[in-house]
């Protein structure tokens, strides 16, 4: 991110903002400290963009997906966790929680 220091701000306020509102923030510092962000006012947040559920409708879970075969030989063949089913298997995919 650029800084810039408050003489320098002044001058080039102009190109300054226009830069800021085309997805480019700079800091303006005083005496080499950073006082002021200055961001377009559309820009997220950091962290405010929630990525949770961005493939809902975009997988899907086979049947026969809890049916290892060898596979659980392989790993142990331990016990197995518990899972509770959600949703309906014919409308869509398949979400599996763990109870």
């Amino acid at each position: 991110m650029r800084i810039v220091n408050v003489r320098e701000a002044r001058t080039h306020l102009s190109r300054l903002v226009e830069a800021a509102a085309n997805g480019e923030p700079f800091v303006i510092a005083r005496a080499g400290k950073p006082v002021v962000k200055v961001v377009a006012v559309d820009a997220p947040r950091p962290g405010a963009v929630s990525r949770l559920g961005f493939l809902t409708g975009c997988v899907s879970v086979p049947d026969d997906f809890d049916r290892a075969g060898d596979v659980e030989a392989l790993f142990g063949g331990g016990g197995r966790p518990r899972f509770r089913r959600t949703g309906s298997r014919r409308s869509g995919p398949l979400c599996v929680r763990s109870s």
